[in-house]
């Protein structure tokens, strides 16, 4: 029992460990990512379309929700890009941004996540995921990074606009760059240059300079703060605020409330789809990076336990005024390399955000818009990865096509449709690949019991003998094509007496492929040509003997093709001396 607890809470397993050594580290690593944080919610909030507050709201409980349940170390959950994107784009089609309605529509969006997370968890179903390929994920990751970077272009340049896709985004910018604010285009382009400056540059100079690494680390991380400092400053001493300068006005000086998503059967039915997708995108960030960390400590990640901390993180965050969150990258690389040791890390991370939403929240009256889009812009541009496209077409053009299609379509027709046509479009392209597996004509190897590709090297091959290995699992979409390639290679009159189906590569075969092979044994018994197995697998041969194939079969099934060529072969002492 103490151990089945211990596994859907992690925390009574690192928490018995827990000593001083590990309660500094996560405090400094805790001062580190709190510092980034609070910037970072205030603008992915006004990414998801919500207020401000709603960031920082999604920042506390999640956090700890997910110390308690979660399994990674170092992983820091919040709001991240992507998510806020997807977020906006669900909701705004159920409600208008800037009423009650879309706020209720964030909290039920985050409550249908966290839901489907925790059932996919309980049920150990995170196996479902892979169903988003790695080009696809990238592809949709650089689209989406395009998205954010476009959509914030109107707040740097103080201008209104408004669309979901690329091409309705330029549109409308192009249609308003008469009423550009003059001021507010500064504000925003200063703060963008110079956030990529301190991202590249700080730290190096920091270093030449004298500084230590922790101290470069802390300044660098700092930087946006600095940025929302001064740019606050600017707008407050000289009144910019009169002047057309949008900022972030009058934020609530409480913590987190309680509050309740939508229950209406129409909104869920809405939001329900989006919501998935919304999951198994922001599961698969978070695993991707909460893996990657765990393994350079050596440390291990449960993936369906990661789904139950992810769960409880999002239903946190429907309940306490936030929207959908993930495990950040960023701020989880921060969180590593400031030296977290376990998930407490986080915990102390959300006691600072909960004391910035009481005491600091007053002080961003006057922070402008315009700050808070270059922070996203230039934290979003880094996603962005247009040489995945070179490297698929190098490697492999289905993947291409994959990632070609998840980017065009998610930059002209959303998000929505453009992940959901990447995750249709792999499924297919993998539908076409094994409908067509590579089946090699085999031959003994000179001087060995090995068998390669005839085409390949220079190996013994018995006319009368036909060796075909089959290098994928057979079900029903290749089994026609197994069944019409026997057929195509042993005609009328040809020298082949036996068919030898090397199935070494072979892990399933399904019912219709069963068909097939009792078609292809039927067809070759009619012309006195023999069919036989060689190499197949336990768990394969376990299912075959629950049917009468085996006993209906014209030939034999042997251990190994070696022991296949020796009785078959014409002159089995050539092999022999070949050894």
């Amino acid at each position: 029992m103490p151990r089945t607890l211990s596994r859907y809470l992690p925390i009574l397993d690192w928490g018995r460990r827990y000593d001083r050594s590990a309660l500094t580290n996560d405090m400094i690593a805790a001062v580190i990512v709190t510092i980034m944080l609070i910037p970072q919610s205030l603008a992915y909030a006004l990414l998801a379309g919500l207020p401000p507050e709603a960031g920082i709201y999604a920042s506390i409980a999640p956090i700890l929700l997910y110390a308690i349940f979660g399994t990674s170390r170092a992983l820091a959950v919040g709001p991240v890009a992507v998510v806020s994107l997807l977020t906006a784009s669900a909701v705004g089609q159920v409600a208008e941004q800037g009423t009650a309605g879309y706020a209720v529509a964030a909290l039920t969006l985050a409550g249908l996540s966290g839901a489907f997370l925790v059932l996919l968890g309980v049920f150990r179903l995170g196996f479902l995921a892979n169903f988003l390929s790695h080009p696809v994920i990238a592809g949709f990751i650089t689209a989406s990074g395009i998205l954010i970077a476009t959509s914030q272009l109107k707040h740097i340049l103080g201008v209104e606009a408004h669309g979901h896709t690329l091409i309705e985004m330029v549109g409308s910018l192009l249609s308003h760059l008469g009423g550009i604010n003059p001021i507010t285009l500064v504000i925003g382009v200063a703060a963008t240059a110079f956030l990529f400056w301190v991202r590249r540059g700080l730290k190096p100079l920091l270093r030449r300079m004298g500084a230590g690494p922790l101290a470069a680390d802390i300044a660098t991380k700092a930087g946006p703060v600095a940025a929302v400092v001064v740019t606050t400053l600017a707008v407050w001493a000289f009144g910019l605020a009169d002047r057309g300068v949008a900022v972030v006005g009058s934020v609530p000086q409480a913590l987190p409330p309680l509050t309740m998503p939508g229950l209406s059967p129409d909104l869920v039915r809405q939001l329900l789809i989006p919501a998935i997708l919304i999951s198994v995108i922001g599961f698969v960030e978070s695993i991707s990076v909460a893996q990657t960390l765990a393994a350079k400590k050596r440390q291990r990640i449960d993936p369906d336990q990661e789904l139950i901390g992810l769960g409880a993180a999002n239903l946190g965050a429907a309940f306490t005024g936030g929207y959908p969150v993930t495990g950040g990258f960023a701020r989880s690389v921060v969180n590593f390399d400031a030296g977290a040791e376990t998930p407490a890390a986080g915990a102390f991370t959300a006691a600072g955000l909960a004391i910035a939403a009481v005491a600091l929240t007053p002080l961003v009256y006057y922070l402008p818009n315009a700050t808070l889009a270059a922070t996203i812009v230039v934290a979003v541009l880094s996603l962005v990865d247009l040489s995945i496209l070179q490297k698929t077409w190098s490697y492999s053009r289905a993947d291409f096509a994959a990632v070609a299609a998840t980017i065009l379509l998610t930059l002209t027709m959303g998000v929505e449709i453009g992940v959901a046509s990447g995750v249709i479009l792999s499924v297919l392209l993998h539908l076409w690949t094994t409908s067509r597996p590579h089946v090699a004509e085999v031959g003994l190897v000179p001087g060995t019991h090995h068998f390669r590709n005839i085409d390949r090297h220079d190996v013994h091959t018995d006319p009368r003998v036909l060796t075909l290995r089959i290098d994928e699992s057979l079900y029903f979409v290749n089994a026609r094509f197994l069944e019409d390639l026997v057929q195509d290679r042993v005609t009328e009159g040809c020298e082949v007496q036996h068919v030898v189906l090397m199935c070494s590569a072979v892990n399933a075969i399904d019912y219709s492929a069963l068909e097939s092979l009792e078609a292809v044994n039927h067809r070759l018994a009619d012309m006195n040509v023999g069919l036989h197995l060689s190499e197949v697998k336990g768990p394969v041969m376990d299912r075959l003997k629950t049917t009468h194939f085996l006993d209906q079969l014209n030939g034999r099934v042997f251990l190994s093709q070696y022991d296949a060529w020796t009785a078959l072969a014409q002159r089995p002492d050539r092999a022999d001396a070949a050894e």
